[in-house]
């Protein structure tokens, strides 16, 4: 069953690049005591994800964080490479925190886990946004398969604006 508004954010391990390298981080690590947007894609450089759905999320970075978000967080089923090269090609830079769900871990973790073996791609994350506190989720936005509809930046936006 799909995580809903409420529930805790699942215990996962996910990995960041960092200067020094890859380094493991927590879901507890990254979102306890803070308010963060979390969107993920299905996946890093695909058509939708790299020239839509990130790409919103770094123009619209101030307004979100002037809305009392602390922290903006994309996820994907790549690994921490990948994901590093992407933020890097999107210029992602300290604006959005770049997180690696190597094998899917917090996609199934979260209920948010979809089968596109029909592209050649395997098990992936659904595309979503979420609003979180503290670890808890305040708004959960889930796009239907193929489409960036409810998820995007400015749906978020409207979401903070709402007072979720």
């Amino acid at each position: 069953m799909p995580i809903q508004a409420g529930d805790r954010i699942p215990e996962v391990t996910l990995s960041t690049m960092t200067p020094d390298g890859p380094r493991a981080i927590s879901t507890s690590e990254v979102f306890e005591g803070k308010r963060a947007v979390l969107f993920a894609v299905p996946g890093a450089f695909t058509p939708t994800c790299s020239d839509y759905h990130l790409p919103g999320f770094v123009e619209a970075a101030a307004e979100v964080r002037a809305r009392g978000v602390d922290l903006i967080v994309c996820t994907a089923v790549n690994d921490v490479y990948v994901m590093d090269a992407w933020g890097k090609a999107r210029s992602v830079d300290e604006r959005i925190l770049m997180l690696a769900d190597g094998n899917g871990d917090f996609a199934r973790a979260m209920g948010l886990e979809q089968d596109s073996s029909r592209f050649g791609m395997g098990r992936r994350s659904r595309r979503y946004a979420a609003v979180v506190e503290d670890g808890v989720i305040k708004s959960l936005l889930v796009d239907q398969p193929g489409k960036l509809e409810v998820s995007s930046a400015e749906a978020v936006l409207a979401a903070l604006a709402g007072g979720t």
